[in-house]
Order: structure tokens, then C-alpha cells, then sequence
């Protein structure tokens, strides 16, 4: 008799318990999914920003080139979210690589949009406030900044 009304007492507990930790060990999975309809949110977004010059780009590369707006300059913003932006030549080989992005929780397609924006805007300004960083040349050696 004492074994059934700790068996009764203790069901629901137990039930709810592995409820707990089922939705624990689908936690991963769902941060997952999240985190991916975001990144997909975003370079929607992107997208819709873009020339269609720089969307055929994007889509052959993951990179897309900016001019910017007050040096007439030519940039390559490559898919990231750090370090994803190279200033090139004529020729199309880096020179230089500038480091800014936006504060908060963005994905990559957000802060891309977000550098994109920015050279074409407010280059010199954003330029002064952006860290540089040496580039590597296809085939050769890293640029100094």
C-alpha cells in the first residue's frame, strides 16, 4: 500500500521532470534554429540592399565591392562579421583590410549591410574610427596598413 501512494505521489514529479529535461536537451537544437532563420533573415535584408551588380557578386563570391563615397576608393566586403572588409586596387588585389562593426548581437548579413552602408555614406568618418589590419594577397605577402 505504501510503495502505490509513493508511486502515485511521485508520478507527476517524475513526469515532470523528464519534461524538463527534454526541452534541456533540445535547447542546442533550438538555439540552432534560431540562430539560422536570423542569418537568413538577415542576408535577406541584405540582399534587398544591394545593386543588382553587387547581388550577382555576392551570390558567385559571398563578397560584394562598395565605392566609397568620398574617396571614390573601391572595397571588397567578404560574408563575416569581423575583419571582412578589404580596400583593392585596380586591379582588384587587396591593399588594405579595415576591422568596424556595429554594437549588439548582429549576424553577419545585418553588419554587412551595416559596412555597405557606411563606406558609401559616411566613408572618412567610419574609416576613422575603424581599425586597420594587413591583408594577404592571393599568391604573394600581406599588405602593411
Amino acid at each position: 500500500m505504501l510503495t502505490q501512494r509513493l508511486r502515485t505521489a511521485t508520478g507527476p514529479l517524475w513526469h515532470s521532470v523528464s519534461k524538463v529535461a527534454r526541452y534541456i536537451l533540445t535547447l542546442p537544437e533550438r538555439y540552432r534554429a534560431i540562430r539560422a532563420a536570423r542569418e537568413a533573415r538577415g542576408i535577406a535584408l541584405l540582399r534587398e540592399w544591394l545593386s543588382p551588380a553587387q547581388r550577382v557578386q555576392f551570390d558567385a563570391s559571398k563578397y560584394f565591392e562598395v565605392v566609397g563615397c568620398d574617396s571614390g576608393w573601391r572595397y571588397r566586403i567578404h560574408y563575416g562579421r569581423v575583419t571582412n572588409v578589404h580596400q583593392i586596387d585596380e586591379a582588384g588585389q587587396p591593399v588594405v583590410g579595415w576591422c568596424f562593426v556595429p554594437s549588439g548581437g548582429l549576424v553577419a548579413g545585418d553588419i554587412m549591410l551595416v559596412q555597405k552602408i557606411a563606406l558609401e555614406t559616411a566613408e572618412l568618418a567610419t574609416l576613422a574610427v575603424a581599425n586597420q589590419f594587413k591583408v594577404q594577397a592571393p599568391g604573394g605577402s600581406p599588405t602593411a596598413p
